[in-house]
């Protein structure tokens, strides 16, 4: 039989394929159940998502990827001694799965470490590893150029935007007392941050240079009209 459930996005899902051919019904049948269903609008767009994949006739038909509370939600409608088993066999499988994604067979990768180990991958499939591979120190070499081109490139993560928002939000209320002045301090603020370190938004800093744009907001001072 075919994999009831599948993980997708870090997230136990089934699709509307699988839900047909497991109930014995026609696909089509399947999509008009979905749409159908007497739930919320939110709901809906939170558990059943609309994909298109190839038929084997090479045509693109739309498919539905369903997680487990809209399994849950769709399948209540089935009923039937044969409709009870096969949900029986989806509620095991689902709980399979979430047991598969909260105990991971290998040891979870720092943000860090995902991106060097994809590079090196890269570098393997294009056999230009196999020059790093030729001695300790050409490996040690590959390393260290990888982790600087890592660091000329890779952006503020979430924590760290967060933290720049805060800097810019004590500056701003240290300088400024009257609330209404305050948006167009905000706005000179990011305006020149941007324009210094030729972002289009702060999120887009490098992280190497966070402890710079923290240190210029520091010592920052508007620029007063008339100036």
């Amino acid at each position: 039989m075919t994999q009831l459930v599948f993980i997708e996005n870090g997230q136990t899902v089934t699709d509307s394929l699988t839900v047909a051919e497991v109930f014995g019904k026609r696909h089509s049948d399947v999509l008009r159940s979905i749409a159908n269903l007497e739930c919320s609008e939110e709901f809906n767009e939170r558990n059943f998502a609309s994909v298109d994949y190839i038929d084997g006739k090479g045509e693109t038909r739309p498919k539905f990827i369903i997680t487990e509370n809209g399994f849950s939600f769709l399948a209540m409608g089935y009923t039937g001694k044969e409709a009870a088993r096969f949900k029986e066999m989806y509620i095991t499988e689902f709980n399979r799965m979430k047991e598969t994604l909260s105990n991971p067979p290998v040891p979870v990768l720092t943000e860090r470490q995902a991106i060097i180990q994809s590079l090196k991958l890269t570098a393997e499939v294009a056999e230009e590893v196999e020059v790093v591979k030729a001695t300790t120190a050409e490996h040690g070499t590959k390393l260290v150029e990888i982790e600087q081109k890592l660091d000329k490139q890779i952006t503020l993560n979430s924590g760290q935007q967060r933290t720049l928002q805060r800097a810019i939000s004590r500056k701003v209320y240290a300088i400024e007392p009257d609330k209404d002045a305050r948006g167009e301090l905000f706005q000179q603020l990011h305006r020149e941050i941007k324009d210094r370190w030729q972002v289009t938004s702060y999120k887009d800093v490098l992280r190497k240079e966070l402890e710079n744009v923290l240190n210029y907001i520091t010592y920052w001072r508007p620029i007063k009209k008339g100036e």
